[in-house]
């Protein structure tokens, strides 16, 4: 009796935590949430923004098997890490860039950045979010020239009132663009406090929250992603903290410190509904290979995006910080960890107390 029972018992190594829910299911989840994201993408720029896309999850499933091949790994080209890591790289690129772009990015971002380190489960920073850096650093004029006019709209979500007043460079210029460099869009009769104050209008915080706006691909339309993302904080793919936490700080630093702020609340609104914010946030910052496992340490990642995202946004030299933030935070991870592992059960402090 006593051996039918232990031949029934499973030994494995700690954590004992188990789940019906396996890694491809995750990984498909998220890639049904953006579907909405990726038809506004087509709707406002075209068939050309669906090639890209297209062409950047292709490039990254064949890289990630042909990887794996070479290394002598098992083949887990179907469990939906590669597709989402290739589909989240072609959010990340202007819809008219070279086709080559979303090829060579998909290349570092699944062999670099994730077989390098051992594939799924073993690297330290957002394969997506690398390789959108590695192409920005290496091919800058590709991937900060190349945007197309959506549908019915302009490149920077302006009223025709406000690009009658602006150089022609304003009609190359994305929203964040205009915000960082619009005193020298002006032109010289007119006062940049008149562009600045049609920038925070609710004509152009409508078109970001629609999409109708240039940008990268799948970053246009913020409400969209957030239909995605609250479907997935609903199904418990991605825990609600980071988003909440990466939100609020940039919300409440780009209120308080200084900056182009004639209209407050629209200027906040203008922060958070522009850029690659939403889709960092809830998609990217939320890997859970690359974010902290513990609640509080989610809450302390969230932050430290927020305040590298604002700082970097009103005084460093890019227009957009989203994706270094989190690239920076992922580095962090490991000591976020750390610190904020909760003490065991039954354990005592160093001055005896449990």
């Amino acid at each position: 009796m006593i051996e039918k029972r232990t031949t029934q018992l499973m030994v494995t190594a700690s954590p004992h935590i188990r789940s019906s829910i396996t890694v491809a299911q995750l990984m498909w989840l998220v890639v049904t949430a953006l579907l909405p994201a990726l038809a506004g993408s087509i709707y406002f720029f075209g068939l050309r923004a669906l090639f890209i896309v297209l062409l950047s999850t292709g490039s990254a499933v064949l890289f990630d098997g042909l990887a794996q091949y070479l290394f002598g790994k098992k083949s887990t080209v179907f469990d939906g890490s590669a597709a989402l890591t290739g589909l989240l790289l072609g959010f990340n690129l202007p819809p008219n860039c070279p086709w080559w772009i979303p090829v060579a990015g998909s290349a570092f971002a699944t062999v670099v950045a994730k077989q390098f380190f051992g594939g799924l489960g073993h690297n330290f920073i957002n394969p997506a979010l690398a390789g959108r850096a590695f192409l920005v650093a290496s091919w800058p004029t590709q991937m900060t020239t190349t945007w197309l006019a959506p549908r019915g709209g302009n490149i920077s979500a302006l009223p025709a009132t406000a690009l009658k007043i602006c150089t022609d460079a304003i009609s190359s210029a994305t929203p964040l663009n205009v915000l960082k460099h619009g005193t020298k869009m002006v032109l010289p009769e007119f006062n940049p406090h008149s562009l600045f104050e049609q920038l925070h209008s609710w004509a152009v915080i409508k078109n970001l929250f629609l999409g109708n706006t240039g940008g990268c691909i799948g970053e246009t339309s913020a409400l969209l992603l957030l239909m995605g993302g609250i479907f997935l904080i609903i199904l418990r793919v991605i825990d609600w903290r980071i988003p909440l936490a990466y939100l609020s700080t940039v919300a409440v630093l780009v209120l308080i410190l200084p900056g182009h702020k004639i209209n407050p609340i629209n200027y906040t609104l203008f922060h958070l509904l522009s850029g690659g914010l939403i889709l960092g946030a809830f998609y990217m910052a939320t890997d859970y290979v690359t974010s902290p496992i513990t609640q509080k340490g989610r809450l302390i990642f969230g932050i430290g995006c927020g305040i590298l995202t604002a700082l970097i946004r009103l005084w460093g030299g890019y227009p957009e910080g989203v994706c270094y933030s989190i690239l920076l935070m992922n580095v962090a991870t490991p000591l976020i960890d750390r610190l904020t592992l909760p003490r065991p059960f039954g354990t005592r402090q160093k001055d005896g107390k449990k």
